[in-house]
């Protein structure tokens, strides 16, 4: 599903995001998301989230949906 519309992201989803360091290289992290960050409904590089660990990233690839 697209990570970069905001109504297809919700807290508890389990995402992949990549963090801002790993931009360049593309590495994917993957985490349960915690809270939304992104105010507009939708965002060309992905909707950035807080994951419960607490890492801030872009989604890239929602693996679940809840």
């Amino acid at each position: 599903m697209d990570g970069r519309t905001r109504a297809n992201i919700a807290p508890g989803m389990e995402v992949r995001i990549v963090l801002k360091r790993d931009q360049r290289t593309g590495k994917l992290t993957q985490g349960v998301v915690k809270e939304i960050l992104t105010n507009s409904p939708t965002h060309p590089h992905g909707i950035k989230v807080r994951l419960q660990d607490g890492q801030v990233g872009r989604v890239k690839e929602i693996l679940s949906k809840t």
